[in-house]
């Protein structure tokens, strides 16, 4: 039951293990997951693939760096979640992106292999959104001084854009530019769109149970508090009818990606629905009031990648945003075949958008 209500709430898509393991099934898994290792292995002369801890924050934290030649630019991934680190799955869409980028991917603190490196007790008090945006700056400054960058391309995805636009507002120094994929604007417009969205495809489809359901918390949010409950019948029905991926009730191939992944073992991937289940209560009350709708000046070039279909994190508040405020490059790119996962549903589409909007503004580190 607690997976369920982890996959419904807004930002919280730790993967699931949707099917049991028997013998056959696990000796299967292990066999593919031999394939892809030895695939997904970096062979170039000048490549860089390392996997190592980091003290960042002041606890160890999993670092992941891949790369096909040394020189490339450097972009730091934040993922989503809270506590959805990207490293089990990034297999699955990152290896082209690798040809023209050093990517570091990190398990921010209480994610995955991070949360197993520390006693969660004595992390509990340092689950808040400015403790992650200090170490993703933290973490910037290290990998340029590692990767011999002169400065760091900062994505975030879904939770990790609110992470990511605070380290760039905070120190745009360190930044050549900010990609958003999923972006967080403002929380409580983006309930209320992603609600009206479930009555409208629920009402479309007279879908008499979603609708029964969707009644029970209306008008949402409205002036109610935005409760674990209600976070959960509206996640529903949006997911449902394709809000998290386009076309899709729901993501297997995501939530089962962690069985195939070479860089977590198979007792490791149980770390995810537990960190996950450990971060989302304590960080849900700040996530609830996050804003940044005042903000019209970004100090550095902006790139806002939208799924058309994203009810997860709604692109409409997104696209506003993009258009009312100033930056020294600003674009916002439309996937029109995305919902909130673009790398998995458009990974081509990513890659050239990547290569086509970083290109002015970043030359080789």
């Amino acid at each position: 039951m607690i997976n369920k209500i982890l996959l419904l709430l807004y930002l919280a898509i730790a993967p699931i293990l949707l099917f049991a393991q028997d013998d056959s099934t696990s000796a299967g898994l292990s066999k593919g997951r031999r394939i892809i290792t030895d695939l997904d292995r970096i062979v170039t002369p000048d490549g860089i693939q390392e996997t190592y801890q980091a003290k960042i924050g002041g606890i160890p934290q999993w670092v992941y760096a891949r790369g096909q030649h040394k020189d490339n630019p450097v972009i730091l991934f934040v993922h989503g979640g809270p506590a959805s680190p990207i490293s089990p799955v990034m297999w699955m869409f990152q290896r082209p992106i690798e040809e023209y980028f050093t990517v570091v991917n990190y398990d921010q603190r209480g994610a995955g292999r991070t949360f197993q490196a520390t006693p969660p007790d004595s992390i509990a008090h340092t689950i808040r959104i400015d403790t992650y945006v200090d170490d993703a700056i933290e973490l910037a400054a290290y990998i340029k001084e590692r990767y011999q960058a002169t400065k760091v391309i900062l994505m975030g995805h879904s939770w990790g854009t609110i992470i990511g636009m605070k380290a760039v507002l905070k120190r745009p120094d360190l930044f050549y530019a900010y990609i958003g994929i999923g972006q967080v604007i403002n929380t409580r417009v983006n309930e209320q769109v992603s609600f009206e969205y479930a009555v409208s495809q629920a009402e479309k489809y007279k879908n008499d149970t979603a609708l029964a359901e969707l009644r029970t918390i209306a008008p949402y949010p409205g002036d109610q508090p935005i409760t674990r409950e209600r976070i959960i019948t509206a996640r529903k029905w949006a997911q449902y009818y394709g809000g998290l991926s386009a076309y899709r009730s729901e993501s297997m191939y995501f939530h089962n990606g962690p069985l195939l992944s070479p860089d977590y073992e198979r007792k490791e991937v149980p770390s995810i629905d537990d960190g996950n289940v450990f971060t989302l209560w304590r960080v849900l009350p700040e996530f609830l009031e996050v804003d940044f709708k005042p903000v019209k000046r970004f100090p550095v070039p902006v790139f806002m990648f939208m799924g058309r279909h994203d009810y997860t994190t709604p692109s409409e508040p997104t696209a506003a945003w993009l258009k009312a405020v100033s930056a020294p490059v600003k674009k916002g790119v439309w996937f029109e075949n995305s919902a909130h996962m673009i790398p998995w549903e458009e990974p081509g589409k990513l890659l050239v958008e990547l290569r086509e909007c970083l290109k002015p503004v970043v030359g080789r580190k």
